[in-house]
């Protein structure tokens, strides 16, 4: 009997998900050796952080460099997505935490040593200090913020440069693309590795006794993921925005689900947008944006836990207070680092509208690392596919939902 079509020819898809059931079964047969596939799951992992931040600024400026006049980037409309993807998260989250409210236990480590930000100012300073940041720094520390800035910078500077000089910047931007793609295609293993080590490691037993809390959590991005976000695409295009939303999920958010990092899944963003055929020049800038502002799952991940912490010191919360509760995790949500656990420690910056103190809403950050195991990576899965969802919805370029395949 012959085999089907997707196990004779398996797409990256199809090869990434028998690497995840690969991975579980190891883990669940022999921990030790689950553990010991992790190192395939660091490289993966470190392979894309890598090669991350040189293709933002390589990308980014031969993007500028060789940009047509009078031709429309679109960037405008994508950034206006993001934020109001974000804020809309983080009102979900608000109602969720209201329907269904949480409680903790509260109870301090000893080995806590974590440094939340004291407030909105030192979260926007942090922000323009990335800006101005030394290029060769700012490569070294995976800035994305900073490799924006000096790829925007050299990229309208070499506007006025030869077409000779245009031509070796887009050469040099296709020769990365090219290395991308290569460690893309070492998703499979990487994948293997991150949940065989996952499984080995961490299990899921410690998440029982936060299953209510995981579970407002999760139905919050969920429902973003298959409502919230579609509806929003809809409003914009006003074309049926579920093709779309699944390919992003499908192609982006599973494997952002286990790199736990958008800043490491810029890659697999920016090969899918090419696959999708939108304008490079609109995607090369609107996804290292996106990794860095679009935090739709950072929103909903601040807001549930500063509720959760309000609940369980019986603070009364009225209509106003809630509402400018999401435009703080909106704020923060956009300062949250790219990497796993970012949101989480723009916690206590929400926690401070309720006057609740920071030793206990470090506690609160605490058991938001306990639940990271699952929830950084769902937020992570939302965060990273909707950039390329809200990309597709503002680009200029008409999209079919329907990736070309990897070559």
């Amino acid at each position: 009997m012959p085999l089907p079509a997707f196990l004779r020819r398996p797409s990256l898809v199809t090869q990434i998900v028998i690497g995840l059931v690969a991975g579980t079964l190891l883990a669940l047969a022999s921990p030790r050796a689950g553990a010991a596939a992790g190192l395939l799951g660091t490289v993966f992992v470190s392979a894309l952080k890598a090669v991350a931040p040189v293709l933002v600024l390589v990308l980014v400026a031969a993007a500028i460099a060789n940009h047509r006049r009078g031709a429309q980037s679109g960037i405008r409309p994508i950034l206006l997505l993001y934020i109001v993807g974000t804020f809309t998260a983080a009102l979900v989250a608000v109602l969720a935490s209201f329907a269904f409210p949480t409680t903790l236990r509260l109870a301090l480590p000893d080995d806590i040593a974590l440094t939340p930000p004291d407030g909105i100012g030192q979260v926007l300073h942090t922000l323009l200090m990335q800006v101005v940041d030394n290029p060769v720094n700012a490569l070294m520390t995976g800035n994305y913020i900073g490799l924006l800035a000096w790829g925007i910078g050299l990229g309208l500077a070499l506007r006025h440069a030869s077409d000779g000089t245009r031509a070796v910047l887009a050469d040099f931007a296709h020769a990365i693309t090219w290395l991308v793609r290569l460690v893309i295609r070492l998703a499979p293993l990487g994948i293997f590795g991150l949940v065989a080590a996952t499984l080995a490691q961490s299990g899921l037993g410690a998440l029982l006794d936060y299953a209510r809390l995981l579970a407002v959590l999760l139905g919050c991005m969920l429902f973003m993921a298959l409502v919230g976000n579609p509806l929003i695409v809809f409003l914009k295009t006003r074309r049926n925005p579920y093709p779309l939303v699944f390919t992003c999920l499908r192609e982006s958010g599973i494997t952002a689900f286990f790199t736990r990092s958008s800043a490491a899944n810029i890659p697999v963003n920016l090969e899918l947008c090419r696959r999708l055929g939108l304008p490079e020049e609109t995607y090369a800038v609107s996804i290292p944006i996106g990794a860095t502002i679009n935090m739709a799952g950072a929103a909903i991940t601040i807001t549930v836990l500063t509720l959760a912490a309000v609940n369980t010191l019986g603070i009364a919360v009225d209509l106003p207070t809630a509402l400018l509760l999401s435009v703080i995790a909106t704020i923060g949500a956009c300062g949250a680092s790219g990497v796993p656990g970012g949101s989480l420690l723009l916690v206590p910056l929400a926690c401070g509208l309720f006057g609740i103190s920071t030793d206990l809403a470090m506690q609160v950050v605490a058991i938001g690392f306990i639940v990271g195991v699952v929830q950084d990576s769902a937020e992570t899965a939302l965060n990273s596919s909707t950039d390329v969802l809200f990309t597709a919805a503002g680009s200029p370029a008409r999209v079919d939902a329907t990736p070309d395949p990897i070559a």
